[in-house]
């Protein structure tokens, strides 16, 4: 590719970068304020619940997640460790496992939306009208992020972390 980008595609690319650090940061602040674990574990523990039956390969957790897989499996550790989730053994192939969401696991994520939607209203909701959020999701769908595939979520139930 010889074309480089444009001084307006380069200024956007910092902007991006920029607002997804600092929104991040905040709503991780929100929830650490609130007296709730990472960001991470609430994603993980909403990608769990929404499986069909509330466990995941490592593997597959991970690339729902976009995090990588040390931190993956750091991550499980903790769940594990706190009574969040729990491995089970796969009964087909008996190396691999999977990891299940517990009803603490459950608890804890529905708790943590609370914390959460706020988190995105005041930092995201109330700085955009509604229409300004549906251009932002078509333009990021341009750039391969799939807002749109993204059904909104019910009341509680929560919404992707990243």
């Amino acid at each position: 590719m010889k074309r480089r980008p444009s001084t307006e595609a380069t200024a956007a690319w910092i902007r991006l970068m920029r607002v997804q650090s600092r929104v991040l940061d905040a709503v991780e602040q929100d929830l650490k304020k609130a007296g709730f674990p990472p960001l991470a574990w609430y994603d993980a523990l909403l990608e769990l619940s929404r499986a069909p039956t509330g466990e995941l390969r490592p593997v597959e957790l991970e690339r729902q997640m976009l995090i990588p897989q040390y931190s993956t499996s750091r991550l499980i550790d903790r769940l594990v460790d706190e009574g969040l989730a729990a491995r089970r053994e796969c009964k087909i192939d008996k190396r691999g496992q999977f990891v299940e969401i517990t009803d603490a696991g459950r608890d804890l994520q529905k708790r943590m939306w609370t914390a959460y939607s706020a988190a995105i209203e005041k930092h995201v909701g109330s700085k955009l009208t509604d229409a300004d959020a549906t251009r932002l999701c078509a333009l990021l769908d341009r750039l391969g992020c799939s807002c749109g595939a993204m059904a909104s979520p019910a009341v509680g139930e929560g919404a992707p972390a990243r």
